[in-house]
């Protein structure tokens, strides 16, 4: 297939496409540097000039493909209601570019959205709609599309992991420099579900081939590694002390991520492994810490 790629250089569609032009699919990828240009030319993609701010801009690109995978998103949380209302607005614009057809478009969201509540296994059949977590929108704007007729799935990624970037865990490593100790909240017995890279660029091509309107596939390898274990990883790496956070005291500490750092996010990928014969294979969240130069 002709597929449409935003995010083409990030950390997730840099490994999805080798994955994908090794499958035998043709990859038009969105980049808005010359820097992102070259390296996708390079690997081999046709190069498309976009940005989040232009929907329209990617709507055009849409148009010719045979399958759209949008993993492109703004991860500066400190705008992190207005990126994802940003982030429905671009899904909204891809899905009227396959309207009429039953060409693919698989979206990307948190796997926190298949949650019924707070530490309760999130599971890929589940969609709570009033999620207060703002990323939301990108489900609520599938939901519409899907709705509309176009051949929507979503992507649910946890913390995807290699031994570069670790998702939300990327900015404690961060926080911990700055503060001088690896830290959790209270016990830290709450939990991250984890993915590997590669592991998650395998389902994202086996999402697209499916071509299963409606499905909802959670990219994880492991359904919950206690935050504990986390910190104690990222003391050994940085030989720094791990210590326990005072709840009260978490937005003092951990500024912005005090959102995230108690949260207790197990998510189960049973259902997605037996739909797509999807097996992760990669090393463990704390593997690949443990192996990380810092």
């Amino acid at each position: 297939m002709r597929i449409f790629l935003t995010g083409a250089t990030g950390f997730i569609g840099s490994a999805l496409v080798p994955e994908l032009i090794q499958a035998g699919h043709q990859v038009v990828g969105v980049t808005r540097s010359d820097a992102g240009a070259e390296a996708l030319a390079a690997a081999g993609v046709e190069v498309y000039r976009g940005t989040l701010e232009d929907p329209e801009g990617l709507r055009a690109g849409a148009a010719k493909a045979e399958a759209v995978i949008h993993t492109a998103f703004d991860h500066d949380f400190s705008r992190f209601a207005e990126n994802c209302e940003k982030d429905r607005r671009v899904i909204a614009a891809l899905g009227q570019a396959l309207a009429g057809s039953d060409r693919p478009l698989v979206i990307t969201s948190g796997t926190g959205m298949g949650a019924a509540g707070h530490g309760e296994l999130a599971v890929e059949d589940v969609f709570n709609p009033s999620h207060p977590n703002p990323r939301v929108a990108s489900e609520l704007a599938g939901n519409a599309l899907l709705e509309a007729g176009i051949n929507v799935s979503v992507m649910r990624l946890p913390q995807v992991h290699d031994t570069v970037k670790q998702g939300l865990i990327s900015p404690l490593v961060e926080i911990a420099r700055q503060k001088g100790v690896s830290a959790y909240v209270g016990e830290g017995r709450n939990r991250f579900a984890a993915g590997h890279l590669l592991d998650v660029a395998r389902l994202y091509r086996l999402a697209v081939e499916k071509r299963q309107p409606g499905a909802r596939y959670h990219a994880v390898g492991e359904e919950g590694v206690e935050v504990r274990a986390i910190a104690e990883a990222l003391g050994r790496g940085l030989t720094l002390p791990v210590v326990s956070i005072a709840p009260e005291k978490a937005a003092e500490h951990f500024g912005w991520m005090a959102m995230f750092a108690p949260m207790d996010l197990p998510v189960s990928s049973a259902l997605t492994q037996a739909r797509l014969g999807w097996h992760p294979t990669g090393p463990t969240l704390i593997a690949d810490l443990d192996a990380m130069r810092y």
